[in-house]
């Protein structure tokens, strides 16, 4: 049975749509339309997932939430090159950063987002915000290896989640002195199975 993913237009979920297209599976896209007013997902994703979230993976029956599950569920069913050896300091850490992308780094991003909305209601919060988003990618900066990639010399499943956090900070302009943050969102942007999943997907804002 095909895979099939629920896909949100300018949103996270473009980087499932990169993996799958390095995974070289067959696929099936399911496409959301966010409100052109709101920005808001639609209706339809209800339907899909009780929050209205995506992506959404089907799979011969199961249904798959969160980006992180679904980037460990995919690369274990199909991508076993994308995952460092179990029981290696390096799998490790790719556990960690699969969960920094979802979890710290995107705390700060959402939060800058929401805050920003509430104009100079939301002005006291904008110093510790600024600070916060500061200090994670520059932790993502000092991290990258010299490969290029977050773990070791080739790219993994880490890399996948990354990606989003990453694209955020160059669009948001905060990775000028950040070469190697920008050198990471170059690279992938430039890898071909990312530049077809980017046709697949639609509009993504930060392309």
């Amino acid at each position: 049975m095909t895979l099939k993913i629920h896909h949100l237009n300018n949103s996270r979920s473009q980087r499932i749509l990169w993996l799958l297209e390095e995974l070289g599976v067959e696929y099936e896209i399911v496409h959301h339309q966010r409100d052109a007013v709101t920005s808001l997902a639609p209706e339809s994703l209800k339907a899909i997932h009780p929050l209205g979230k995506s992506p959404v993976l089907e799979d011969d029956g199961k249904i798959i939430y969160e980006s992180g599950a679904i980037v460990e569920y995919l690369c274990e069913q199909h991508g076993a090159h994308f995952i460092p050896a179990r029981g290696t300091d390096d799998h490790i850490r790719y556990l960690e950063w699969i969960h920094f992308a979802e979890g710290s780094a995107m705390t700060p991003i959402l939060l800058n987002l929401y805050v920003g909305r509430l104009g100079e209601a939301g002005a006291p919060l904008h110093p510790r915000i600024q600070e916060q988003l500061e200090s994670h990618y520059r932790y993502m900066e000092d991290q990258l290896r010299p490969s290029g990639w977050f773990i070791g010399d080739t790219l993994t499943g880490a890399d996948f989640m990354l990606s989003f956090p990453a694209e955020a900070a160059v669009i948001g302009g905060r990775a000028a002195d950040k070469p190697k943050l920008t050198a990471f969102v170059k690279a992938i942007h430039a890898r071909p199975q990312w530049q077809t999943a980017l046709a697949k997907g639609g509009a993504y804002a930060f392309a």
